[in-house]
């Protein structure tokens, strides 16, 4: 085992430019030469010719003394300390190993904490006992260190004295880096921040913000598919919305809400699907498949969904982070794709039910996340495709007879072990700028409206249909109402009063 050179002297390395001259460590180094199919982690490891220790984005370099042995075991020891741990990889490589070859790796240092982690992932992963014997004393160690990953506080395995933190099962488990952005949203408890302004804010005024906002979120769900809904359309899925942290979630509900958004299954075959998916477009002269993401092989949704429930309740019982169990769950199952239409909308519910069933959002009072999301489009479809894209190098496919495609290798695990930080945080941004912009303009709209509504009645006695009406055509006219209006729907006013009238709604709306 001590045979090969591991590290690599790079200056370039699969299209990232390394900060300086170094050694790649750890697990890139790893997957390079082992030639694991699996994309490279969002941040690599280099031991810096310079004696320097910092990080960027896509680096995290260290100092001389940092840099392990050339040896498998060394190389995995110093993965697990200054890396996380990455299940993926751990998969792809044992994998390519044979059981002696783990056996004697892990018994180079039988009571070590890295060795134990090593013994305990091979046997998580593959629902198969190393010949080893029980370990009969030693404290136990946690799987994640919570100071890289976030973690649940975990069961006890007495086998190999390690506490099983991570928030997941064998199915399905996503893991979750710690960093500065999502540090920062965490101890700022958004959830406390939203009830307190929310608290302050009149009975009515919320509800009628709520059922505007309801609408507001519904529609941009559709928008952000690309669709032009009925307002019935929308509606409908507006109180499906509006009912999220209600049910369980279950198969069975995950079929239900997919009846909900589709409006017609006419041309829809309902319920999991029964063929291969793909997100992207047809070449418009052969018609062949251009796909950005390839979907989950149809055979082994059953599982992913499966394992993505069974980890989500996990995470429940263990009060994870609200936003970061949405992250893992609502992103999976948009990664996996299981139904043949719908799973963008349901994605965003899943947000929605999550963040209400751990009463993060409370019931009853919308929590427009969708509104925000079609406000960041552009980087919501970044948050996708730095999942999509780098996988689509280790799926191996061809195209159907009906232009669909056909995944010919096993992909299984690119759906149940990836990172969800870019998620995460992209996640966070939203639930902010909901918390920030997206609630308060639409309640300071209401303010506003009752302000002016109060001067029309009061100055004019307006009925309700025309102060909406009046209103509503002063604001596509910027404070100014069109000749036009002015000698039909409100031929009643004279030219007096509707400067008086233009003059408040500056004064209320614009000016205030």
């Amino acid at each position: 085992m001590n045979i090969k050179c591991y590290s690599q002297d790079i200056t370039v390395f699969h299209g990232r430019t390394a900060p300086e001259k170094g050694l790649l460590v750890g697990y890139g180094a790893l997957i390079e030469v082992f030639t694991l199919p699996m994309p490279m982690p969002s941040t690599l490891a280099l031991i810096s010719t310079k004696n320097r220790q910092y990080k960027t984005q896509e680096w995290q370099v260290l100092t001389p003394r940092h840099q392990p042995a050339e040896s498998l075991y060394k190389q995995l020891t110093f993965a697990l300390r200054y890396e996380g741990v990455n299940l993926l990889f751990f998969k792809k490589l044992f994998e390519k190993l044979p059981v002696k070859e783990i056996e004697e790796l892990v018994q180079i240092e039988p009571l070590g904490q890295y060795s134990r982690k090593i013994w305990f992932l091979y046997e998580w992963l593959f629902k198969k006992e190393l010949n080893i014997q029980d370990l009969k004393s030693g404290n136990f160690v946690a799987l994640l260190d919570n100071k890289l990953q976030y973690a649940i506080e975990g069961s006890n395995v007495k086998r190999q004295r390690i506490v099983n933190n991570l928030p997941g099962t064998y199915n399905f488990c996503p893991l979750i880096y710690k960093t500065e952005k999502l540090e920062t949203y965490i101890e700022s408890n958004l959830s406390v921040k939203k009830n307190e302004y929310l608290k302050d804010i009149r009975k009515d005024v919320l509800q009628r913000a709520s059922a505007f906002l309801l609408l507001k979120d519904s529609k941009a769900s559709f928008t952000i598919e690309g669709e032009n809904p009925s307002n019935k359309r929308a509606v409908l899925w507006g109180k499906t919305i509006g009912q999220a942290g209600i049910k369980n979630l279950s198969k069975e509900e995950l079929t239900r809400l997919q009846q909900m958004v589709i409006e017609s299954s006419r041309f829809v075959k309902m319920g999991y699907r029964k063929e291969g998916g793909f997100v992207g477009e047809h070449d418009r002269i052969s018609g062949e498949p251009i796909p950005e993401h390839i979907t989950a092989k149809w055979q082994d949704i059953e599982e992913l969904i499966d394992g993505l429930i069974d980890s989500f309740k996990i995470m429940e019982q263990s009060n994870f982070d609200a936003v970061l169990v949405a992250a893992n769950i609502a992103f999976g199952f948009v990664f996996i794709h299981p139904f043949v239409d719908g799973n963008g909308r349901i994605h965003r519910y899943l947000i929605h039910h999550i963040l209400a069933k751990m009463n993060f959002a409370q019931q009853g009072v919308i929590f427009p996340v969708s509104a925000s999301i079609l406000n960041s489009i552009n980087d919501y479809r970044k948050v996708l495709e730095s999942y999509s894209h780098p996988l689509l190098e280790f799926i191996n496919w061809q195209k159907t007879k009906n232009n669909n495609v056909e995944v010919l290798n096993n992909t299984i695990d690119l759906y149940k072990y990836f990172d969800a930080t870019f998620q995460a945080e992209f996640l966070y941004d939203c639930v902010n700028d909901t918390i920030e912009n997206v609630i308060p303009k639409e309640v300071n709209y209401l303010r506003k409206f009752d302000e002016m509504k109060y001067f029309l009645e009061n100055t004019f006695e307006m009925p309700d249909k025309m102060v909406a009406l009046i209103i509503r055509f002063l604001e596509q006219g910027g404070g100014v109402l069109s000749k036009r209006a002015q000698q039909h729907e409100f031929s009643e006013l004279t030219a007096d009063e509707i400067i008086v009238i233009e003059a408040q709604y500056k004064k209320t709306f614009i000016e205030n």
